[in-house]
């Protein structure tokens, strides 16, 4: 009985939620023939056979239906009414004779009996057909954005997204963590990029920033006596655009776990991850715990990258010893050697020449090749500078008939980052070398704790400057800052780094001696971060933590190729958003307000 009275409670508020109609547009099917219903939804065409018939496709959130107008009077409803104003339309549901198996309600047609027009547009033309607005140009798709969101396919994203969200929080959530919010306003704080800024009305010349990411706030939790905290965060930061980042804002999961170390919060990740990605994402396999695990100078050697995609089974290897000098120029003495070898490669010159090309414009560096023949002579490419260094490549490759090898070289970094441009790009064209219907993660772990900065030629951080050092302040005190590795760890996944994290330094001494390092004394450490510092000068625990990216898992799950597919109102990559126009002047008060005067002329940007 209470069961009955909860359907009926749920079926009166869902009436009262959508009034104006009975179903959606994905709803109707064979059993609703015979029945009257009212649809709401935008009018996105008619195909008109006479004046007094029509068959019109109503479109909602939901899905789609037809509608077949039958009297003139319907049809008269009609005129004058563009597409994508939406309607309310009222009828008989009936089986449909000439069935359309691509719609879910492909078997059944409502004839109207009463058309009202709910809301008009206003134009004749549209600035592009919706269904096909992801061919239109990407401003046009940009500052007509609600247009573009009406076509499923795009709008199917955004749904997607919601749904990934949902589940993380869900897991999250059951793993123990609990979601905290950090705040916006905050103060600036060096984390790699630039700060959007935001000046005080009540405190002159002082600014807020908006935070780069919740590191401090998520770190001060754990001295607070949180033990596990998560939330959807929203991160600002003033970058170029790229493919796999947006420009101003993005959002990550971001978590942090107190008492823990590296391997609690990989049994986290590794537990969270792979059910959302085999259940959401297009491929149904994922890998399961543990993930590999790369050291970074290995994943460099082996695969030219810190963002190796294991689909891929090809891996570089050091040839320096056995081609050093051999005649060929490039691989002159002081110059790193590496080459790749493709098994039972059948692509002809053509597809090799379009390889080396494409390679030396993503790396800005030449790469080469030869082929293995079918008597194990080397033939192509620079076959003729390796014919004394043969039987010693061979055994070094374990090179078989039919084999190819790419090459690169050159300085160390320069020909490890060619080489992992290679193995990209062949495990894309040559056959048989990637596994592409999966999902394949790894960790890669020990990373340096300081490098040479390119360029300012100084001691810098290499990753997080709140991470551990391996050794603790033994290493910081007797060990060559260069040779120091870290508790740091990025998650990868098909060749996209989705996250970075780390053990932190969580003692005062230590942080203080890591940034004495990089040239920041004690007082530098506190000005710059005085509420952490504090925080942790009153007993903080050990802890870790890590931020996977949402927009970068939604854009792998989704198998799109820009990270502006995913987002709802993504910015152009000059950082605007051009549906709203910002960013915008503002008025001389405002100006005032907030202390602020602008000096100098002012460019104006270019869409």
């Amino acid at each position: 009985m209470k069961a009955a009275l909860l359907f009926e409670n749920l079926r009166v508020e869902r009436g009262q939620m959508f009034q104006s109609r009975t179903h959606t547009c994905n709803e109707l099917r064979l059993s609703n023939v015979g029945e009257t219903v009212t649809l709401c939804g935008w009018f996105e065409n008619i195909r008109k056979v006479s004046k007094n018939l029509g068959f019109l496709v109503l479109r909602d959130f939901y899905g789609k239906t037809q509608a077949v107008v039958e009297t003139e009077e319907m049809m008269e409803a009609l005129s004058g009414v563009n597409c994508e104003s939406t309607l309310q339309i009222t009828g008989v549901v009936r089986e449909r004779s000439s069935k359309n198996p691509n719609m879910d309600t492909g078997e059944i047609e409502v004839v109207p009996s009463e058309i009202k027009v709910l809301g008009k547009c206003i134009y004749n033309e549209l600035p592009f057909e919706v269904n096909r607005s992801r061919e239109a140009d990407e401003n046009a798709r940009l500052r007509y954005r609600f247009l573009d969101l009406r076509n499923p396919s795009v709008k199917d994203n955004i749904v997607l997204r919601s749904k990934v969200i949902s589940a993380l929080r869900n897991s999250m959530t059951n793993e123990g963590f609990m979601e905290i919010t950090t705040p916006i306003l905050t103060c600036s704080s060096p984390e790699g990029a630039r700060d959007y800024l935001v000046p005080s009305r009540t405190h002159p010349g002082k600014f807020y920033a908006l935070p780069q990411a919740p590191q401090q706030f998520k770190q001060i939790l754990m001295a607070s006596g949180i033990d596990r905290y998560f939330q959807i965060a929203p991160c600002f930061r003033d970058e170029d655009a790229r493919a796999d980042r947006s420009p101003g804002e993005f959002y990550q999961l971001d978590m942090e776990m107190s008492f823990a170390s590296q391997e609690d919060v990989f049994q986290v990740i590794e537990k969270v991850l792979p059910p959302i990605f085999s259940e959401y994402g297009q491929y149904d396999t994922a890998s399961t715990a543990p993930f590999k695990r790369i050291k970074y100078l290995e994943a460099l050697e082996k695969y030219g990258t810190d963002k190796p995609d294991l689909r891929i089974d090809l891996i570089s290897e050091d040839v320096t010893e056995e081609l050093c000098d051999c005649g060929f120029n490039p691989f002159a003495a002081g110059n790193t050697i590496k080459a790749i070898r493709v098994s039972n490669y059948t692509g002809a010159r053509k597809a090799i020449d379009k390889i080396l090309a494409d390679t030396e414009v993503i790396s800005g560096n030449k790469a080469c090749y030869f082929k293995v023949g079918d008597d194990g002579s080397f033939t192509g490419g620079i076959s003729k500078f390796l014919t004394d260094r043969k039987d010693k490549l061979t055994e070094k490759l374990g090179l078989q008939a039919g084999d190819a090898v790419f090459m690169a070289a050159g300085k160390k970094a320069q020909a490890q980052k060619t080489a992992g441009v290679l193995i990209k790009i062949l495990g894309q064209r040559a056959e048989g070398h990637m596994k592409k219907e999966c999902y394949e993660f790894c960790w890669i772990v020990d990373f340096p704790m300081y490098e040479i900065g390119e360029e300012s030629g100084e001691l810098e951080f290499c990753h997080n400057p709140f991470s551990m050092p391996q050794g603790g302040l033994d290493a910081l005190m007797n060990q060559d800052p260069l040779e120091i590795l870290a508790y740091q760890y990025d998650l990868v996944c098909n060749g996209v780094e989705l996250s970075s994290g780390a053990v932190r330094n969580h003692d005062p001494e230590i942080m203080v001696e890591a940034f004495h390092k990089v040239g920041l004394a004690e007082e530098d450490v506190k000005s710059k971060f005085p509420a952490m510092y504090n925080a942790f000068c009153y007993g903080a625990p050990p802890h870790a933590g890590i931020a996977p990216g949402v927009d970068r898992m939604v854009m792998l799950l989704s198998g799109e190729e820009s990270i502006r597919e995913v987002i709802p109102f993504p910015m152009n990559k000059n950082a605007q958003d051009i549906m709203m126009g910002a960013p915008a002047e503002v008025t001389e008060q405002q100006l005032k307000d907030v202390h602020i005067a602008i000096v100098g002329e002012v460019e104006k940007s270019e869409e």
